[in-house]
């Protein structure tokens, strides 16, 4: 099993930028899993943002997001990040980061078997 919590979400203006950060605790190695970022926008599916096999080796990205946001890992410090650029009004969501077991990280919340709490990200016009 393994815990998630994320941090960094926060109000920003459209084109601004922001990293966010999903630390890892719990008995399972962190390295062991693939991770996923998801959002969630009021009223809305839970939609996916990206994704990382357990060694940061292969990444996957949501079509809204391509060429905008990055996510990569760091496995000595048990987190995974994602750095948005170039934000829009739209990218407006609860952002959670989510650990699957599975070897390649799909775009499904189903496929995900750990979730954190979420974190608040706002992006004024």
């Amino acid at each position: 099993q393994v815990q998630l919590v994320e941090s960094g979400g926060g109000l920003v203006q459209a084109g601004g930028s922001l990293r966010l950060s999903c630390a890892a605790s719990g008995r399972r190695t962190f390295s062991r899993y693939a991770m996923g970022w998801f959002l969630q926008a009021p009223g809305k599916e839970r939609q996916f943002v990206a994704a990382i096999t357990y060694n940061g080796g292969s990444t996957y990205y949501g079509d809204s997001v391509k060429g905008r946001f990055t996510i990569s890992r760091d496995n000595a410090k048990n987190t995974v990040y994602l750095q948005m650029n170039s934000l829009k009004p739209d990218d407006t969501a609860v952002y959670y980061c989510a650990a699957t077991i599975s070897p390649v990280p799909g775009p499904r919340a189903r496929e995900y078997d750990y979730w954190g709490q979420g974190t608040q990200v706002t992006v004024s016009s």
